[in-house]
């Protein structure tokens, strides 16, 4: 069974910075290609990093030099780190990952990903 559990979230003032994690289990993680998405209210979904299974990542231009993406397969866990953090980034943050993946592309299509994180809240005042 495919669990995804995201942490990491919380409440910042603008320039600040978060790190989300993402454990994850019941896959193999090391042939997986993960993501983080965003919701904010009244918004689409859409994609801000991915990272395929050989540590590739790919971003949405607005947090280009601003968020990292990582794995440790030792862990299975996904991370990101976000600095210089803008009210417009507040949103539902959720880890998703498409197993046995061998794309050497990224992607930030929701429809790649098999399964999705159930979120963590990031919150950033002005």
């Amino acid at each position: 069974q495919v669990q995804l559990v995201e942490s990491g979230g919380g409440s910042v003032q603008a320039g600040g910075s978060l790190r989300l994690s993402c454990e994850a289990s019941g896959f193999m993680f090391e042939r997986s290609c993960m993501a983080w998405f965003r919701r904010a209210p009244g918004k689409e979904r859409e994609g801000v990093a991915s990272i395929n299974r050989y540590a590739t990542p790919t971003y949405k231009d607005s947090v280009k030099g601003r968020f990292t993406i990582s794995r440790d397969n030792s862990k299975n866990t996904l991370y990101l780190q976000m600095n210089s953090l803008k009210p417009e980034d507040s949103a539902m943050y959720y880890c998703a990952a498409e197993v046995a993946c061998y794309r050497t592309s990224g992607s930030l299509a929701p429809a790649q990903y098999n399964y999705f994180g159930q979120g963590t809240q990031v919150t950033v005042s002005s």
